[in-house]
């Protein structure tokens, strides 16, 4: 049986019918993951970092993707949502995997394939919490970052421990939406678009401030 596509998604607090501005909230707030990109761009352009200039790119492409699904709602709207979340996770595995811990480009390049697996495996992890809800897919991309801060060191260590609490708390107030909605009709979704914008984008920062403290030190 095939998918229907165009079916209606009612996931969040915000939502009370299927109008184009049903969820205003949690679709303006995504102007924060386009405010993230814009800063990146700036930050990595002509300082030959075209994989971060490409974080920027998609950082855009999540914002535009979480603002088509949070007004049509529908499934292939959901696609254009989390499509380009996981190409960013894939995009700065690879880059820190290349750049940041210096492997080779084939070992980068097969580290990056092994989130899938990865994500198979550590998915399950999250039934431990039913309150998490539709949120515990995100529970292996936290453990993903968990794994890099481990294997760092040094200030680098600390800059992946920080976008993990980041995670943690954002992946908390995606969490928290359905079950406010009697004290709080708004819900909490809106906040989870603001950390992740903000996360997103301190994971591009780091990278392109680990990556020009690298050139300067080769002078």
């Amino acid at each position: 049986m095939s998918m229907d596509w165009t079916a209606q998604i009612d996931a969040y607090c915000e939502r009370v019918g299927f109008g184009f501005w049903a969820e205003p909230i949690n679709a303006l707030t995504n102007i924060a993951f386009l405010i993230s990109g814009f800063v990146i761009w700036r930050k990595a352009q002509g300082r030959g970092l075209p994989l971060a200039e490409a974080m920027a790119i998609v950082l855009f492409a999540i914002g535009i993707g979480s603002f088509l699904f949070h007004t049509f709602a529908t499934r292939w709207a959901g696609a254009m949502d989390t499509a380009p979340i996981l190409i960013f996770v894939l995009l700065f595995t690879f880059a820190a995997t290349w750049d940041l811990f210096r492997q080779s480009l084939p070992m980068a390049a097969i580290i990056t394939l092994l989130f899938f697996p990865f994500m198979a495996v550590a998915y399950p992890i999250g039934n431990i919490a039913p309150w998490l809800g539709s949120s515990a897919g995100y529970i292996p991309v936290l453990l993903w970052i968990g794994l890099f801060a481990i294997m760092a060191s040094g200030q680098l260590a600390w800059d992946f421990w920080t976008g993990f609490a980041l995670l943690a708390l954002s992946v908390t107030f995606r969490s928290l939406d359905e079950r406010v909605c009697g004290q709080l009709p708004i819900g909490t979704h809106f906040l989870w678009h603001l950390l992740n914008a903000f996360l997103l984008g301190w994971f591009a920062s780091f990278y392109i401030r680990h990556m020009l403290a690298a050139k300067a030190r080769q002078g």
